[in-house]
């Protein structure tokens, strides 16, 4: 199965998405939801109109999304407070709020390091159940 790749960024007035590895296929939106749908819709009428199709719109794929780290703090302050994200990442709240702000850019290390706190994190949350 093919992986399709797309990247999620926050611009000064809306968020936009586009897939990395096929130019020319954007959405753009107020909310990270509205900008997918967008994508999706170009992604639709792409394969409808083109006669020569990339390979790995060929058969099935799966999509992963990428974000820099200032726009997924920003979209996901809304579901983990700030201190929240700091006792994940182990980053403090002032120096996510830089991050989100613009103020200042994560390291690679820092980026790394916020990853694998939320890979971490949505690991063991798919092993919950509840009965």
């Amino acid at each position: 199965m093919n992986k399709l790749t797309i990247t999620i960024a926050k611009g000064e007035q809306a968020y936009g998405a586009w897939i990395d590895s096929i130019p020319g296929i954007y959405g753009q939106g107020d909310t990270v939801e509205e900008a997918k749908r967008e994508l999706n819709e170009g992604l639709n009428l792409f394969i409808k109109h083109n006669k020569e199709i990339p390979d790995i719109l060929r058969g099935d794929y799966e999509t992963e999304y990428q974000y820099d780290v200032p726009s997924f703090l920003e979209y996901y302050s809304g579901i983990f407070s700030k201190s929240a994200m700091e006792r994940l990442t182990g980053v403090n709240q002032k120096q996510l709020f830089h991050y989100v702000s613009g103020r200042s850019k994560p390291s690679k290390r820092t980026v790394k390091k916020i990853d694998n706190a939320f890979r971490r994190f949505t690991s063991e949350l798919s092993q919950v159940h509840f009965v």
